[in-house]
């Protein structure tokens, strides 16, 4: 297998042999793309994306999976704040086969690709079917293409071209390229890999409960055998943590099941990413992965030597790293004594020293608020110390202020996003950075968006004659929605009495993946990825949730939820939160006698469950004491009466004559259109929401719920205080809403 490597940073060269025309690049050639540098390799953590299983003809497949693997990870935190600790390089590897082996089962073809990726841990029977793993040395290989990385400073992540589900954690991370959940993959995996945390499954084997856990305090950050009360008094585990609000949903608490065993052992949040896809990392996760992304780099990347004493009459300096969400802090002591302010130079012709020898401090410290534990506090502080002779006379260094790093000007800036300069550091002085922004004009090496309230625009920076410049993208993303017909609708309320879709859809002014997400009734914020067996499909509410390989989706308990929604796009902004609220109500009982098309003449239910499916009666509609009707659609010429009946639903269907029923166990009216009047007497918990009655409405004993769609009453009501109200809108129409 042959090699080929090009390193540019600007885009990737053409792979080919300089003495050859250009042709089809053979299997296992590869190409190093920087995909977002924002430092020497040496000084950063560099994430390496490998492809496997894609030909010459889907690099351009490869490319999008790449990015929307990126864009899903740079929303969720701490990637998201601490994303320019990273270089990211993508290797683009030619393959002579399409796909991976052994996928989805063992009985798929083996394929011959250049890292040898395959399912069922490389065609193992004794493997689980999940899981992605390939041959570590190829990676290796051509991981050793990026110059300036080693295995202590990066970390790789292959993606293999498969829509099946899949991914492996460990020293390398796996993950199917297009699955609808392997962008959720990724991080996940990287928790273990990076952030060495350990799954919070409750067991192994999908399907299989994983038992009694009996062993000791587990080592592992995130899980304990303690109570909460033992926490605090002993001061372990999670303790600063409790009672806090989850990243995830719900509080931070002890939530039993974790390292693959049902019981006796315990995790900090109900569903955090190293739980169920699709969250977030609750604190106690996201403390330790802050901890890991910031150990893997120079939190001082450079400063003034600090070998030798140094003269009193020049510029002391050290170089921060830049989170994208605030600033590191630097302070400054002379002799023990703290200088006031937060800076990154210190002029010491400024200070009037005394005649003698001083010692100079630069404390360097992330005031996060993703840590609370002193200890990874202090691990992620950094000094410089100098002494500082006032005899020494520095002399000229002959070096004039220019710049020479910076925020990537390639990429828009998102309106909360710090924005950084790097600069020369002359002993003589501290070169003036002057930013330009709406018109005015800051001083200083960074400058924060945020705080300045900062709109669409652009940035500049100039010093010594040059310009940098940024486009601010300072609008959010919009996301539509999409429900599946309801029963009834009344603005963003919706009632159903069954299983129901939502499809959400980000969409941005600007280029890149946007990221969609949605949470119910304040829980997590989860990522919307389609359904977890294809993108294309919605997003699938029911009570019970559908379960897919043994696991359960989209489970909704009966009742009224608020459904909010928004989306993050690709320079980091997160669109406005919406909402809709989804009331959904008990499914009508199974039918045992189906009517449709047209029924000439009377019709009378004396037993069962009679349900009119879309069906024209017409004749009047009586219901025996005991029975059931159920009506969905279509319409009854004549009235319809029920004297105790078991139950009746009457849905989205017209009555032109009265309705009267009495004595119901259970009585739905939703969406239904009632020409005569209504007269509803002694019926348990009756609901009666986006219905018109022309007539007259009554109720005895009980006032219906209107579910919040609101009914229109014409004749008049003397019904409690449920009031008449406006038609519900569309009432049986599939909707679709977006919010900016």
């Amino acid at each position: 297998m042959r090699i080929f490597a090009a390193l540019t940073l600007a885009a990737a060269l053409l792979c080919v042999s300089p003495a050859a025309p250009a042709s089809a690049a053979e299997p296992g050639a590869a190409t190093v793309v920087p995909v977002q540098v924002t430092g020497a390799p040496a000084k950063r953590f560099n994430l390496i994306i490998l492809g496997d299983g894609y030909t010459e003809a889907e690099q351009a497949k490869f490319r999008a999976d790449a990015d929307r693997h990126l864009n899903v990870m740079w929303s969720i935190e701490p990637f998201k704040s601490y994303r320019n600790y990273l270089n990211v390089y993508r290797v683009d590897i030619v393959s002579g086969e399409s796909g991976i082996s052994c996928d989805p089962g063992l009985d798929a073809p083996r394929r011959t690709t250049p890292l040898s990726m395959g399912f069922w841990g490389r065609c193992n029977p004794a493997s689980v079917q999940r899981l992605i793993t390939m041959d570590n040395a190829a990676a290796t290989r051509y991981a050793d293409l990026v110059t300036g990385t080693t295995s202590g400073n990066r970390q790789i992540l292959a993606l293999g071209n498969s829509g099946t589900y899949g991914g492996a954690g460990g020293s390398y991370a796996t993950a199917s390229g297009s699955n609808s959940m392997s962008a959720l993959i990724s991080p996940h995996e990287l928790g273990h890999s990076l952030g060495g945390l350990q799954d919070e499954y409750d067991y192994y084997q999908r399907g299989v409960p994983g038992g009694a856990y009996t062993g000791a305090e587990p080592s592992s950050a995130h899980h304990t055998l303690l109570t909460p009360q033992e926490m605090l008094d002993q001061r372990r585990k999670w303790w600063r943590w409790l009672g806090e609000p989850s990243e995830s949903g719900g509080p931070i608490g002890r939530y039993e099941g974790g390292l693959y065993y049902t019981t006796g052992v315990w995790r900090p949040s109900a569903h955090s990413m190293m739980k169920t896809l699709g969250y977030y990392f609750d604190q106690v996760s996201r403390e330790v992965m802050t901890q890991r992304i910031t150990a893997k780099t120079m939190l001082i990347q450079d400063a003034t030597p600090a070998g030798a004493p140094v003269g009193a009459d020049r510029v002391l300096w050290v170089e921060p790293m830049r989170p994208v969400s605030h600033s590191l802090r630097t302070a400054w002591t002379v002799d023990g004594e703290e200088l006031p302010g937060d800076r990154d130079s210190l002029d010491l012709r400024t200070l009037g020293l005394a005649p003698g020898t001083h010692t100079v401090t630069a404390t360097v410290s992330d005031p996060t608020e993703f840590v609370r534990d002193p200890a990874i506090r202090t691990a992620m502080t950094r000094t410089r110390t100098w002494t500082v002779d006032t005899t020494i006379t520095t002399p000229p260094d002959g070096v004039e202020p220019a710049f020479v790093s910076s925020t990537p000007t390639d990429r828009p800036l998102g309106r909360e996003d710090v924005v950084y300069v790097e600069t020369t550091h002359p002993a003589a002085t501290v070169p003036e950075v002057t930013w330009t922004l709406g018109g005015r004009t800051y001083q200083g090496t960074d400058l924060d968006l945020g705080e300045l309230d900062a709109k669409a625009g652009t940035l500049t920076a100039t010093l010594g004659g040059r310009t940098l410049t940024w486009t601010i993208d300072a609008t959010g993303p919009s996301t539509g929605y999409e429900l599946s017909k309801p029963l009834a609708r009344s603005g963003d309320t919706y009632v159903y009495n069954g299983p129901f879709t939502m499809r959400l859809t980000g969409d941005d002014d600007r280029d890149g993946y946007v990221v969609s997400e949605s949470r119910v009734d304040g829980d997590g914020w989860f990522n919307y990825f389609g359904w977890p067996t294809s993108s294309e499909l919605p997003w699938t509410f029911s009570e019970q949730g559908t379960v897919i390989d043994s696991l359960v989706y989209g489970r909704l308990p009966r009742g009224r939820h608020v459904v909010e929604y928004r989306s993050i796009d690709a320079a980091g902004n997160y669109g406005e939160a919406e909402s809709f609220t989804v009331t959904t109500i008990a499914p009508p009982p199974a039918c045992t006698r189906i009517v449709t098309g047209t029924h000439r003449g009377s019709l009378t239910v004396t037993d069962g469950v009679t349900c009119l499916d879309g069906a024209q009666v017409t004749g009047v509609v009586t219901v025996r004491p005991g029975a059931s009707l159920v009506v969905s659609g279509g319409r009854i010429t004549g009235a319809l009466n029920a004297v105790r009946p078991a139950q009746v639903h009457l849905l989205g269907a017209r009555v032109d004559g009265a309705l009267a029923v009495s004595g119901a166990a259970a009585l739905t009216i939703v969406g239904a259109d009632v020409r005569g009047a209504a007269l509803l007497s002694g019926n348990t918990a009756p609901i009666l929401s986006g219905s018109t009655i022309k007539g007259a409405l009554a109720c005895t004993g009980g006032t219906p719920a209107d579910l919040d769609v609101p009914n229109t009453v014409k004749g008049g009501s003397r019904c409690g205080d449920l009031p008449g109200g406006r038609p519900a809108e569309r009432p049986y129409e599939a909707v679709q809403h977006v919010r900016q």
